[in-house]
């Protein structure tokens, strides 16, 4: 199989190759019923609770990427459809709905989820019936080889690749570093991303409080992490968390005495809280439309999402969603369909370039090789518009290099 360059042209549908044969074709009537299926991608996200806004996002911009598709043709003459689910970000909610989405509505794949434990709940369900997921959430976890199987694929950045990137353009050598830790995976993994980078730069850890998911009150932590006197503080959390967790330290004069800096620096928080509040605070990020200045591929993206959602910007976690069912799809038009066997060898062979540059997927465990970035939120006053949000401290080009070593995950060498 020829690699694809995430150029997407449509073949001819076999219906249309042998249009005129008729007699053919009358012969044998489930050729053009097979010929004519819908693809159906499956998508549990969750469309409930703290994650909601991203988790909106991530529809938009998947339904922009099945659009796209569809405009073109289709996948081998197929049309593509997006099957949401919300999985109200519980992983006995997503794995039933992921195992609906298999058995009942016979979903070609499925690309989705939000959070660490779910998507691992997601995964359990496809690696056992032998159907390819996607998955559009942060997770060190799922590359490790005893949650991989074959059909997992992984297009999401990773806390490794993320807190190795904030650190390295934040961290220095002595620095007193504290941290505030959600209470869950996507918490832990985070703040063992970024204790790995601050032993590797020589910053020193002054302490860190574990805070519980969902919390609306940080004020007794406060006084206890400006205690640990440090010089940066670490809040890594996620959705609501991130933004109550940033305002309510702001509250408590935080900033004056250190930088806030987080593992992922999330776009819809950063407009529900506002620019003085988040003024200053570094963290990383999978994309920002700001890339349009420099990288063709988002200035089509940007472009095509403005267009069909009335001039606004697509977010970071939006961009996961196109990028994870776009990616998918190429690999099922570069393998002619939606047979798994050949999907999967088309992923592996995909060097894709659609919203942020050359991406791909590492042999190991199917890691999305893909550029991190490091931003910066503006202060009201150097925005130039509503979503003039971010400077872009650095783009981290994508590396292997950068990620755990297939070793370290587990796989044989």
């Amino acid at each position: 199989m020829s690699r694809s360059t995430g150029t997407f042209t449509p073949r001819p549908s076999r219906r249309a190759a042998m249009a005129g044969i008729g007699a053919g074709l009358i012969a044998t009537p489930w050729i053009a019923r097979a010929q004519g299926e819908t693809i159906r991608i499956g998508f549990p996200t969750p469309l409930t609770g703290p994650f909601a806004a991203e988790a909106r996002d991530q529809v938009r911009s998947a339904e922009l990427a099945v659009k796209l598709i569809n405009d073109k043709g289709g996948v081998a003459g197929r049309k593509v459809e997006l099957l949401v689910r919300d999985d109200k970000l519980n992983a006995g909610e997503a794995a039933t709905r992921t195992l609906e989405l298999i058995e009942k509505d016979k979903a070609h794949a499925i690309v989705g989820a939000l959070s660490s434990a779910v998507q691992l709940a997601v995964n359990e369900v496809t690696r056992a019936r032998g159907v390819i997921y996607v998955s559009i959430s942060q997770s060190d976890t799922i590359n490790e080889a005893k949650d991989f199987s074959r059909f997992t694929f992984h297009e999401a950045l990773n806390p490794h690749m993320t807190t190795a990137a904030v650190a390295k353009h934040t961290f220095k050598a002595g620095a007193k570093v504290a941290y505030l830790v959600a209470d869950y995976a996507y918490g832990h993994e985070m703040l063992r991303g970024f204790k790995r980078a601050q032993a590797a730069i020589g910053a020193q850890g002054v302490g860190e409080i574990l805070h519980p998911f969902g919390a609306a009150d940080y004020s007794t932590f406060m006084p206890r992490l400006r205690a640990m006197r440090p010089d940066i503080l670490c809040i890594c959390n996620f959705g609501r968390d991130q933004a109550n967790a940033i305002k309510q330290a702001v509250d408590f004069g935080m900033k004056q005495q250190m930088k806030i800096v987080v593992p992922v620096l999330l776009h819809n928080q950063r407009l529900a809280i506002g620019p003085d509040a988040f003024a200053g605070v570094v963290g990383g990020a999978n994309y920002y439309w700001g890339l349009e200045r420099t990288i063709a591929s988002a200035k089509a993206f940007n472009d095509a999402f403005r267009a069909a959602h009335a001039g606004a910007v697509p977010t970071d976690y939006g961009a996961y969603g196109f990028t994870g069912v776009y990616s998918l799809l190429l690999a099922m038009q570069a393998a002619g369909g939606t047979d798994t066997d050949k999907v999967v060898t088309a992923l592996e062979a995909l060097k894709y370039d659609i919203a942020k540059g050359p991406q791909s997927y590492r042999t190991c465990d199917h890691q999305s090789v893909q550029s991190v970035l490091v931003l910066e939120s503006k202060k009201k006053a150097d925005m130039q518009g509503d979503t003039d949000l971010f400077t872009v401290l650095a783009e981290e080009p994508g590396s292997e290099a950068a990620l755990r070593s297939c070793a370290e995950l587990g796989f044989p060498a």
